[in-house]
């Protein structure tokens, strides 16, 4: 990673700078390319040690259906570490920064002053109007505690909120992953009628992943969903070499979900001919991202959370000519989204956010550019902020650690927080439990969810409350919030010996029954009473030793609710 500050060509430290960065973007690379190695789509379950879950809707289901809202997130990711500094310009600061950057600080004359405080380039003036009109808000200082400065590391970070990342190593669940795997616990056996999420650009992101399944319907550029959206059509996986083995079944039955079960193509396309752009988008592929999401959005698809990328932000080298082209589009476009979606009105439900996998720092290289750093803005756009500002306290340009780094203001969890609590309207137990546990601290961004009354939940960390009602003559038991009573999962005492463990607060009959990959039932591996407490499932002797080696699926029916989980049966 490039974590060693330089000024000038000649830095002793510059070779194993360079070094290091080509050695970061080598290793991301190959990340990507193994998640690109199948068709990434709704469904697909490429990233997850297991391959799916299904539980039954339950009360906590209803509770966050019943709060849903209209509204619809846009996430734009800058990918590369977006320079905060050319972003938002400290006009309170402005001595400090100019000499920091004597060949490449934005001069006064350039800087438009949205306050006597701050500004933004002129090059970014395009959001002038959306600023005089309450639709942008800049929040200072973004960033966590220790960040990272390596792209992988940050990117992921930024997806999964956990801090202990570290190289290869972290959790492999993203926040709106989690939050879509409380919002559809029946995800891929009884789907929503419209994809959960879009994504465009699926090279190293884990922000729609969830713990066995990624929820985002996902390309890899804009050519690819401008086809969909045109055609309603996807990828034809009838004549693909799978060959007749068990794994050939199982990447035709991966792609298959990802393309074909849920049928989201044809959904994205009729959206598409619904939808109609009024206003005219400049040629670039960020600004053809969202005249997309302005026609899907308008043709009413019905999916509430879009993301989108642009790259080119890794500015170690002639920064201001490439940032200015980024920041320039970035804009225009931006302006011309909300333009197109006020035709209709929706521009009221459509909140936008950057985010970036870092900032760079406070002094300019030898390059006409600058290196990783930490803290940067993110920005908000939408009529949802009522209401411009600069929200949150700028990191001082005077006091910068040891290798020029801000040091950051404002924690991105609580922003994360902020959007699903007050913006999507998710009850505040269960963002604390998406982010990890981190404490809820909301950041006032002019919009929020206060009239909405959510019943109280009882959360998967917290004891299970057992029914006060007396299971039935049957032995079943009425309570229909059993799927935050029961616990289950897959486990491993030695490698020929694959065991469900099953945890019962109360007595019922319990049905479980083990289906192939390819969704094609197998067997019984346990149909009988059992009594509260905790039992271990043998499925190999259940099934008497006759399973193949491969992935299955699991399914456990109690009453008329069903949990499911993948099994590797070795």
């Amino acid at each position: 990673m490039c974590d060693t500050h330089h000024t000038h060509d000649t830095s002793p430290h510059k070779g194993l700078e360079h070094e290091g960065h080509d050695l970061e973007h080598k290793n991301w690379s190959r990340r990507s390319f193994l998640q690109a190695l199948g068709i990434a789509g709704s469904g697909s379950m490429f990233l997850g040690s297991n391959l799916l879950t299904a539980s039954a809707p339950s009360r906590l289901t209803s509770a966050i259906a019943d709060a849903e809202t209209d509204n619809i997130l846009v996430l734009i990711r800058l990918s590369g570490g977006n320079d905060g500094l050319s972003t938002v310009i400290p006009v309170q600061q402005y001595d400090t920064y100019a000499n920091a950057r004597p060949n490449i600080y934005i001069p006064e004359s350039k800087v438009l002053k949205l306050t006597d405080d701050f500004g933004i380039p002129t090059y970014m003036n395009s959001l002038e109007s959306l600023w005089g009109e309450g639709k942008f808000k800049a929040v200072h200082g973004v960033g966590y505690q220790n960040q990272s400065l390596s792209h992988f590391t940050g990117s992921d970070i930024y997806a999964n909120t956990d801090l202990t990342t570290t190289g290869f190593s972290g959790l492999n669940t993203g926040w709106m992953g989690r939050h879509f795997e409380q919002c559809y616990p029946d995800y891929l056996i009884n789907p929503p009628e419209a994809p959960a999420a879009i994504q465009i650009g699926s090279i190293a992101n884990l922000v729609f992943q969830g713990e066995e399944t990624n929820y985002a319907f996902v390309t890899n550029n804009i050519d690819q969903l401008e086809e969909i959206a045109e055609t309603g059509f996807f990828y034809d996986i009838a004549n693909a070499p799978f060959g007749d083995c068990m794994y050939g079944d199982q990447l035709r039955f991966l792609r298959g979900v990802a393309n074909t079960t849920y049928e989201y193509a044809g959904k994205i396309n009729e959206a598409y001919e619904r939808g109609q752009n009024q206003v005219e988008y400049q040629d670039n592929g960020f600004a053809r991202q969202l005249a997309l999401l302005a026609r899907l959005i308008k043709g009413n698809l019905g999916t509430k959370v879009y993301m989108i990328s642009m790259g080119g932000f890794d500015t170690h080298g002639n920064q201001p000519l490439a940032h200015e082209r980024l920041m320039s589009n970035l804009s225009i476009a931006v302006n011309n989204f909300y333009e197109d979606l006020g035709f209709t009105q929706q521009d009221e439900q459509v909140l936008s956010m950057t985010f970036s996998e870092f900032g760079r720092r406070i002094f300019e290289n030898g390059s006409l550019g600058t290196d990783h750093g930490k803290a940067a803005p993110t920005l908000f756009f939408g009529s949802g902020l009522n209401g411009s500002a600069f929200v949150g306290d700028h990191p001082s340009l005077d006091s910068p650690n040891s290798r020029g780094n801000l040091d950051y203001t404002m924690d991105f969890r609580d922003l994360y927080a902020t959007v699903l609590a007050e913006w999507l309207c998710v009850p505040i137990p269960l963002v604390e439990q998406h982010l990890l546990d981190h404490p809820y601290a909301p950041v006032n961004l002019g919009f929020n969810c206060s009239g909405v009354d959510f019943p109280d939940i009882a959360m998967d960390n917290d004891p299970p409350t057992l029914p006060d009602t007396p299971p039935s003559e049957d032995g079943m038991n009425p309570n229909p919030d059993i799927e935050t009573a029961i616990v289950h999962r897959p486990y491993y005492p030695n490698s020929r010996a694959p065991h469900i463990y099953l945890e019962m607060p109360f007595a019922a009959h319990v049905d479980i029954e083990l289906f192939n990959i390819l969704g094609q039932k197998v067997g019984t591996v346990f149909n009988e009473m059992m009594l509260e407490g905790s039992a271990e499932i043998n499925i190999r002797e259940r099934m008497r030793d006759s399973l193949s080696t491969g992935k299955y699926i699991y399914r456990i029916s109690v009453g008329g609710e069903r949990m499911s989980k993948s099994v590797m049966i070795m």
